[in-house]
């Protein structure tokens, strides 16, 4: 026996209950595609290699794969012992010297490697059994084949609950569907397994009693129940995103971040945040964050592709869009959206802008209502605003164009030339008061006619 690990991944299904274009699993859960929780849980354990059978027009399913797995096809839909054989030349290296291979679910994205690692270790235990079979216990079994053991506490049978008398149904040990069987028979016990049942399909659970038939011992190892949830609808897959963001709050948590209300925060799968950051309620993580130590995210803002250094304030009500990198101690207030600009440490954005293709330099500040004009309807163009600067209120920054160190624009200016360090800027046309010119105004809206 050797300690040689592969992995093969089922994803041949349709899925069409998800009555989607969209493979279901490539549906995205906590941002990221089902199957690549899959093959990153076996990849973790260094699974090589690892196939994944597809149906003959998954050709955006292997697409999504490409360079991450081998894949093979299941030219029909005969059942999921009839799925791993596909994988059969792939894993001949293996099967000729020994190992195991794990036989894995394309849609179960809450597996974690962990208790993928104990399967394995049971599959090289002392004992060597053929299959180690992942069992759970569900609040309500009825709907899960049972997993019958023997006064050994090794792995008897496989009974579907269609099938099951009055003493198989009263045990809640159920079937999660993941193996871990012995690679050097794999394919042998396959061979045998037939489709003498009612729907003419090759079932792998029937590789159980193939391995006791031949004298081999079979195991279980057993996990939380939410690992093995498999998504097959639209409402599982909203009851998988919700655990999945259950487990990542926690993960934040246990690593040092405060989440007030943690239920209204959404992270995604490569969120990453640091010691004592601070996310307050309702507030969205897209792909592509990192929020470094002492930050604070505050209430409904929503952040993607953006990097948050220590100690910066962002939001309430801020957006930061792919490219937003926030110096330490930079300020972005409520309604203040970044794209792809750099806010130097110190800088401040705190009200009602729009700062993008830009670099706001350290301790500037930016007046409420100033925006960048980025876009001259054919291409982008940068604004760079020097340290130090102030921009007042309602200012207008055609790119592209820069603002010198310590320089200040007038509130209300429309910058379309640069401003030299320590300048001031006003553009703005000359203030014309009329004395009594509002009666005169009034008392023409209000002649006969006029209502």
């Amino acid at each position: 026996m050797t300690d040689r690990l592969a992995a093969v991944v089922l994803a041949a299904g349709k899925g069409t209950r998800m009555k989607s274009d969209l493979p279901k699993v490539l549906h995205r859960v906590a941002g990221k595609p089902m199957i690549e929780w899959v093959l990153d849980a076996a990849g973790t354990l260094g699974a090589d290699p690892v196939v994944v059978v597809t149906a003959p027009d998954q050709d955006a399913v292997r697409a999504a794969i490409s360079g991450r797995a081998t894949t093979a096809i299941q030219e029909q839909a005969l059942g999921t012992a009839d799925a791993v054989k596909p994988a059969r030349d792939a894993l001949a290296s293996i099967a000729a010297t020994g190992g195991t291979v794990l036989v894995l679910y394309g849609d179960t994205p809450m597996m974690t490697p962990a208790t993928l690692a104990r399967m394995v270790e049971a599959r090289n235990g002392k004992e060597n059994p053929a299959v180690v079979v992942l069992g759970f216990e569900p609040d309500d079994p009825a709907l899960y084949g049972r997993l019958v053991l023997g006064a050994d506490h090794s792995l008897e049978r496989i009974v579907e609950t269609r099938d099951a008398g009055p003493v198989e149904r009263d045990i809640g040990l159920c079937n999660g569907g993941v193996m871990a069987i012995d690679a050097s028979v794999l394919f042998e016990m396959l061979d045998a397994i037939g489709n003498t049942n009612v729907k003419s399909e090759f079932y792998l659970t029937d590789i159980v009693g193939i391995a006791r038939a031949a004298g081999r011992r079979c195991a279980v190892v057993i996990c939380d129940t939410i690992e093995t949830m498999g998504v097959d609808s639209r409402a599982g897959l909203a009851t998988a995103e919700a655990a999945m963001q259950a487990r990542l709050r926690a993960t934040a948590m246990d690593n040092g971040t405060t989440l007030t209300a943690p239920e209204t925060v959404f992270l995604c799968h490569d969120t990453k945040l640091g010691r004592d950051v601070t996310v307050h309620p309702h507030v969205v993580f897209g792909a592509g964050v990192s929020v470094e130590d002492g930050a604070e995210i505050r209430s409904f803002s929503h952040l993607e592709g953006a990097r948050v250094a220590a100690g910066a304030i962002v939001g309430p009500y801020a957006r930061l869009r792919p490219g937003a990198d926030i110096g330490a101690g930079a300020h972005i207030g409520n309604f203040v959206e970044i794209k792809n600009a750099v806010i130097e440490p110190g800088a401040k954005a705190n009200h009602l802008s729009y700062v993008g293709d830009a670099r706001v330099g350290a301790k500037a500040n930016i007046g409420a209502g100033t925006i960048t004009c980025n876009y001259d309807g054919f291409a982008k163009h940068h604004t760079d605003i020097g340290a130090g600067a102030f921009i007042g209120s309602n200012t207008a920054l055609v790119a592209p164009v820069t603002v010198g160190d310590g320089a200040i624009v007038g509130a209300g200016s429309v910058v379309t030339k640069d401003v030299p360090a320590d300048a001031l800027a006003v553009v703005r046309g000359a203030e014309k008061v009329i004395p009594g010119g509002a009666v005169r105004f009034r008392a023409s809206r209000a002649k006969p006619g006029k209502g």
